[in-house]
Order: structure tokens, then sequence, then C-alpha cells
């Protein structure tokens, strides 16, 4: 299944993620309105379905941060978990 950038249920599922991480990268901290912050899925949405619109199953990462992990993803589970539970 593609992903629907425009779809209601995805975009409240982005806002929700976004407000509880306070508009800020959760690796670096970066944030502002020149700051690119992207919603990442600590599962991936490929194979985590069920986890798609779980708010829990998101972290927000500035585009510098999401770059760097590309391809490194499973990587930083726990570690984003960990993030997302501190708060």
């Amino acid at each position: 299944m593609r992903r629907n950038y425009e779809d209601p249920v995805y975009k409240r599922f982005r806002l929700e993620v976004l407000k509880r991480d306070c508009f800020t990268c959760k690796m670096c901290k970066a944030k502002g309105k020149k700051t690119r912050l992207n919603v990442h899925h600590i599962m991936k949405w490929a194979s985590a379905a069920s986890l798609r619109y779980d708010a829990d199953n998101g972290i927000t990462l500035c585009r510098k941060c999401h770059d760097s992990i590309k391809g490194k993803e499973s990587h930083y589970i726990t570690y984003f978990l960990d993030l997302i539970q501190r708060g």
C-alpha cells in the first residue's frame, strides 16, 4: 500500500507526533520555522501495517537526522522508542 500524504488519517497521525515532540527533532533538538521536520515511522510503514497511524510508532526528525538513518532504520528502533518514552 502506498502512503497517501493527503489522507486525513495520515495527517492526524503526523500532527499528533509533531505536537507530542514539541515540533522538535528528537535526535539533535533542532526546531524552528526554518527546520524541515519529518515524521519517521519507527517500525516501517511497509512491515507494520497495524502501527501505521499509531503516534507511539512515530518520531519527529529533522531532514538531516532523517537522512542520516536511511538504510539503518532497524538499528535505531530501541533508541527511538526510548527517546519518545522519556518525552
